[in-house]
């Protein structure tokens, strides 16, 4: 078999020399350039699976190189040299399009597994191509073509994505084929919303504990992390993040490592960061809610998701997938009629995706034939829609508020408030007490909004993402 071909492009002899010793040690073939003339005739003449580039070169920048081979070289990654504590620099490498990048001094081991997962992308470029992402990601519009183009392209790379749009486009989706598609693959998707995470668990949720680090600290626990290490770690409704997390955040992220609580020492940890909200992260900074520098790390590229209005030729596609999969072991399932299917294409879906599912579900059990009409969705005239967004949770599913609102009510008034909660007494661990409390209020909100959960989580004042989440942790159905 070949051995792989690395591109080094470096003006310092002493680092060209590490970096082919350590490089022939991996069993790789290396060739070598001391400026961007030399690159560039290497490029011609030979195919390489990596390059590694300095930013500072003679005769130019680093990010000529990386632009260069982007355009001339798509499914080469290039991966860059940095100085010292220049993250700015690396910043801008990866915005180029570099794969990931590298701090001088150079660390070995850093730059070990880099390569690594550089080849597994050289290997697995163009996989992309084969239809897979498609396959998720529904629709024909020109807004959902260019999208899937994206997607491609950033599974590529490392850098970290932010991706952004309205609640229910399905950014949790397209973090998901971001690393599915990506040299992570084989390892763990950690999604994890950060609404949900009560503010005082949330360093041992995200970095773990030692045993005996606080009361209830029964066992050691890795976090979230390093359950993703090797992975990628999604943060969904990051600006709901309190500040002092965000400054621990923003160090692990930079310094590749996490310190669990009540341990001496941080734990290198080799984690891609995709994070996402519904929240205009520029503006929580302008406001003072979201660190400048955290939102500058963590949206080094951002993947914007159009709302379902902006690609309304995607509706009947979606419309026929999604009645396919909640009538799935059905014999038989009604099909919408062209005057329904109208009715739809002119909706303007506040809730995005998951309103139409929601009203497509609704649809089937209230028609009685074999064809969904007009009648059966229930939606309303276009004149009512700003009244009929503002009915909707956070979460955009489109279960309307007031009748779940009036049972809470009429829930209250009957006198069935919430028992007392006993003070902690330290006879069960402390994660045990909080899950029992957070599970006794969640039923009885459930039980006050009549099991609507849209409902039930404007009670307890959270979204209805968090609560789905609360709910798949404390394994309530």
């Amino acid at each position: 078999m070949s051995k792989n071909q690395v591109l080094i492009v470096d003006d310092e002899s002493d680092i060209r020399e590490l970096l082919e010793l350590t490089l022939g040690r991996m069993n790789l073939e290396t060739r070598s350039a001391e400026n961007l003339e030399t690159a560039y005739q290497l490029l011609d003449q030979f195919a390489f699976d990596l390059c590694l580039t300095d930013m500072r070169l003679p005769d130019g920048s680093g990010l000529d190189l990386v632009r260069h081979i982007q355009e001339k070289h798509p499914l080469l990654p290039v991966a860059v040299i940095t100085a010292h504590g220049s993250m700015e620099t690396a910043i801008a490498g990866l915005k180029a399009g570099a794969f990931d990048f590298v701090s001088k001094p150079v660390d070995l081991n850093e730059l070990r597994n880099l390569v690594r997962t550089a080849l597994k992308v050289a290997k697995t470029a163009g996989a992309a191509s084969d239809g897979s992402s498609a396959a998720r990601l529904l629709g024909n519009s020109e807004p959902i073509a260019r999208i899937r183009v994206l997607i491609e392209r950033l599974a590529r790379g490392q850098a970290p994505v932010y991706i952004s749009g309205e609640s229910g486009t399905g950014k949790e989706l397209a973090a998901r084929l971001i690393h599915e598609l990506g040299p992570r693959a084989a390892h763990p998707f950690v999604p994890v919303n950060c609404g949900a995470i009560p503010e005082h668990l949330m360093e041992s949720e995200f970095f773990g504990h030692k045993k005996g680090s606080f009361t209830g600290a029964s066992q050691d626990k890795d976090g979230l992390f390093r359950a993703a290490d090797g992975g990628t770690l999604f943060l969904d409704e990051v600006g709901d993040l309190p500040l002092a997390m965000q400054v621990k955040l923003l160090r692990a992220i930079q310094e590749k490592s996490v310190r669990p609580v009540g341990a001496q020492i941080e734990a290198p940890v080799d984690v891609r960061v995709l994070s996402a909200t519904h929240h205009d992260l520029h503006t929580l900074v302008a406001e003072g809610s979201f660190r400048q520098d955290l939102y500058y790390r963590l949206n080094v590229i951002e993947l914007r998701i159009p709302p379902l209005r902006e690609r309304r030729d995607d509706i009947p596609l979606l419309a026929e997938h999604l009645s396919a999969k909640l009538t799935h072991g059905l014999e038989s399932r009604p099909r919408l009629s062209k005057t329904a299917m109208d009715v739809l294409q002119d909706y303007d879906f506040p809730g995005n995706v998951r309103e139409l599912e929601n009203i497509l579900e609704r649809a089937l059990t209230l028609c009685d034939g074999s064809e969904m009409g007009p009648e059966d969705l229930q939606l309303r005239r276009a004149s009512d829609r700003t009244a009929h967004a503002r009915r909707y949770g956070d979460a955009g599913r489109g279960e309307e508020l007031e009748p779940a609102a009036e049972t809470a009510g009429a829930a209250r008034a009957a006198g069935d408030g919430p028992e007392p909660v006993k003070p902690y007494d330290g006879r069960e661990p402390l994660d045990g007490y909080l899950a029992r409390i957070e599970r006794q209020a969640i039923e009885q909100a459930l039980a006050r909004a009549d099991q609507n959960k849209t409902a039930a989580a404007k009670l307890l004042g959270i979204t209805f993402r968090a609560l789905r989440y609360k709910l798949e942790k404390l394994g309530i159905e």
